[in-house]
């Protein structure tokens, strides 16, 4: 399949895509760019993509508004090495195994909230907010 696309120059490499959406002028702010990512209006090499600060490289290619869009490296710029992606990390299961069965967790008693019971304003009669 033939498809036409709009060569886009690099600078620097690797770019993020919300930022290239800003600087292609799709997206008037970071913030808008980012919902646009997540609602699904943008395809990275012919896949659907939401992970807003993926990193593009020359070759990748963007697909967005019925607009496919190929990245490449302008002269002079020197290629960035892509990381190999790494495989994520097996989680650890919090249900205690049979061998921590008599064990005491050291890590469940180091951080406890103080709860302050009766922690009103006298005046409203609410608790007040904490927001750091």
């Amino acid at each position: 399949m033939n498809q036409e696309y709009i060569e886009i120059e690099l600078e620097e490499e690797p770019i993020e895509l919300c930022n290239l959406l800003k600087v292609l002028d799709f997206a008037e702010s970071g913030g808008q760019a980012k919902q646009l990512i997540a609602a699904g209006y943008v395809g990275v090499n012919g896949e659907l993509c939401t992970i807003k600060r993926k990193k593009l490289y020359a070759g990748d290619t963007l697909y967005f508004n019925e607009e496919t869009f190929m990245l490449t490296l302008a002269e002079g710029a020197t290629p960035a090495e892509r990381g190999q992606p790494t495989p994520p990390a097996a989680h650890q299961s919090s249900a205690p195994s049979a061998s921590d069965k008599g064990k005491k967790s050291s890590q469940s008693g180091k951080k406890r909230r103080n709860k302050q019971k009766n922690n009103v304003d006298s005046v409203t009669g609410r608790k007040p907010i904490s927001f750091g």
